[in-house]
């Protein structure tokens, strides 16, 4: 429950004729219902943005229909051509091959979380993008309303997230099992489509009613929360003046309200168990009723009969239930959170622009696309990479992760440009970095290898390579801030001649190449464990004077603190990758918790 600014209570109680009506159904309301939703139309013009993850995660869901769609044609030649023909050795190669298709789904399943990813995270940052400016330009925006907003990006997130996982399973489910029972059994497919076409009508008619009530549900919930917190705040003036007994009336009304409104969901969502009977529970009693006059009219069967049992017992009825049971719940929810958010959060302006990096114009912050990347150095070998989608947006901070030999160092120079993929394509800003030239390409994209190149000449050449335009007071803040003042002053000032690089340690070589690459033009900067040669306060200072400076920073992470500090975390993992953040990671990928665990084995087994 969450404050809100509701009406007066005392006209709402004296009104007793309406008090047994589900806020919410009047005229107004329902003229509101009919109309398109704000909250809907503002997830389908993401959904447009992100088409490619969500086109490929809709592929990956026809790969999962493989078992839904042969479970009852294996079952039915299991019987028919094994086990009634006195084979049983045929009858279980048949079930045999139902369990390899099991597998098969289960692949699929796990290659389809990349792309759930891709369309998911993009939905928050944006909802959160929506509610920072808001809360910006609205000066007197209260700072419970921010976060009880920023509660429901959250959970727009995960209701997104599980809608389209669930759905995706059950329309697969529903799809395959009708399309086996039409190539196994077209005889009683009329058994089962008029009921189950019978549900889908009652569900849908009564998602738009329920959305509302639920809608009701919560504007009653935030109503009784302000009034509790109106009377709390104003305790010792409610006692001065005498009026408790008009405080509790108007919180009994709106509490009485609240549960009227609960009340009437809760009737309304007991409907749902006949979009069950019908959908579900209808079709297995037609079939079992007709079986008999199937069998002896030789229309089926006993092993199709018993293919049709596995399709509307195994799929058909658990893909209904489901639908109407554990989806209607999610989508009545998602429906108005994304209501509430787009009711109260507006889009920031289109030619909204960060600040510039230095010797760039402002606006030019562009944002890193990876299509299908690929790379494989030939020949029989299995890919470095393959198939890579993901977006990095301007200003965001991700961190690569993965066990050595996982293509962390190969993805830092694809980013950069400095490899050409064999598959795929990077574009920074819509331009593919491994087409410019180098001078070019470092105005793009900056990469800082694990082994940092220092060469002999003038330190202050050292540091300005990429930007010799710089002033006096840019390049002492930026050696300030990376914390190479010492080491600057230790070589006797930037106007210093560093004769033999090779007195140099790697820490030191990697600093003033960083303080190089922080001073560059480069909106886009790559660390491939750029770090390494530092201590961990070392590292921390460099990584946040890097997250600060305006564009997008790719850390190749080689400690959990970097992964930590990420706003998102990249996992290789066999040429592919999924990226999240790093709480969601932990829930998501057994390989990341491995990793965690190792890191933090590791930094303990130093600290004893």
């Amino acid at each position: 429950m969450h404050p809100a600014a509701p009406a007066p209570p005392g006209p709402r109680r004296r009104r007793r004729p309406g008090a047994g009506r589900l806020p919410g159904t009047g005229s107004r309301r329902r003229r509101l219902s009919t109309s398109a939703s704000p909250g809907w139309a503002l997830l389908f013009r993401h959904l447009a943005v992100t088409r490619g993850p969500l086109l490929r995660l809709l592929g990956w869901s026809g790969v999962e229909a493989l078992p839904p769609l042969l479970s009852g044609l294996f079952v039915s030649a299991a019987v028919d051509q094994g086990f009634l023909a006195g084979r049983p050795g045929a009858g279980v190669a048949w079930l045999a091959g139902f369990g390899a298709a099991m597998a098969v789904r289960a692949y699929a399943a796990r290659a389809g979380f990349p792309h759930l990813a891709g369309v998911v995270e993009p939905l928050r940052d944006a909802l959160v993008e929506r509610v920072v400016h808001s809360a910006l330009t609205r000066p007197s925006a209260d700072p419970a309303e921010v976060a009880r907003l920023t509660e429901q990006v959250e959970s727009a997130r995960q209701l997104t997230a599980t809608l389209l996982r669930t759905l995706r399973g059950v329309g697969v489910t529903l799809v395959a099992a009708l399309a086996g029972l039409a190539l196994l059994a077209p005889a009683v497919l009329p058994l089962v489509l008029l009921p189950l076409l019978a549900a889908g009508f009652l569900f849908f008619r009564l998602l738009r009613p329920l959305v509302a009530r639920r809608r009701a549900v919560v504007l009653a919930e935030e109503r009784l929360a302000a009034e509790a917190g109106r009377a709390l705040h104003g305790l010792r003036d409610v006692q001065a003046t005498g009026t408790r007994d008009q405080v509790a009336e108007a919180l009994t009304g709106a509490a009485r309200a609240s549960a009227a409104a609960a009340r009437a969901l809760g009737r309304a969502s007991a409907l749902r168990a006949l979009v069950v009977a019908l959908g579900g529970r209808l079709p297995v009693l037609a079939v079992l009723a007709a079986a008999p006059w199937l069998l002896t009219r030789e229309a089926l069967t006993p092993g199709e009969l018993l293919g049709v049992a596995t399709y509307l017992l195994q799929q058909l009825d658990p893909a209904v239930r489901t639908l109407a049971g554990t989806v209607g719940g999610w989508l009545l929810n998602l429906a108005v959170v994304l209501d509430r958010l787009a009711a109260t959060t507006s889009d920031p302006p289109a030619d909204a622009a960060p600040s510039a990096l230095p010797g760039t114009a402002p606006g030019q912050e562009p944002e890193v696309r990876v299509s299908g990347l690929g790379f494989g150095h030939g020949g029989a070998g299995a890919p470095v990479l393959e198939g890579l989608e993901f977006g990095f947006g301007p200003g965001e901070h991700v961190a690569v992760v993965g066990v050595s030999g996982a293509g962390k160092s190969t993805l830092a120079a694809l980013l950069a440009g400095v490899l050409a993929p064999t598959g795929g394509a990077v574009s920074v800003g819509g331009v593919r970095p491994d087409g410019l030239a180098g001078a070019a390409r470092a105005r793009l994209v900056a990469l800082v290898p694990q082994e940092a190149y220092v060469f002999p000449g003038p330190v202050r050449s050292n540091l300005t390579w990429l930007s010799p335009e710089v002033t006096e007071e840019q390049l002492a803040r930026a050696v300030r801030l990376l914390g190479a003042d010492r080491l600057v002053a230790r070589l006797g000032g930037p106007e210093a001649v560093l004769r033999d690089p090779g007195v140099l340690s790697g820490g030191e070589r990697q600093l003033l190449a960083l303080v190089r690459t922080y001073l560059s033009p480069a909106p886009v900067v790559v660390l491939d464990e750029a770090t390494c040669h530092l201590d961990p306060r070392a590292e921390e200072r460099v990584e946040r004077a890097f997250a600060s400076r305006p564009g997008t920073l790719v850390v190749v992470a080689h400690r959990i603190s970097s992964a930590l500090r990420a706003d998102r975390v990249l996992l290789l993992d066999g040429g592919r990758g999924v990226l999240a953040r790093h709480g969601d990671l932990q829930v998501l990928s057994p390989l990341y918790r491995e990793l965690v665990g190792h890191w933090l084995g590791s930094t303990a087994g130093r600290a004893s």
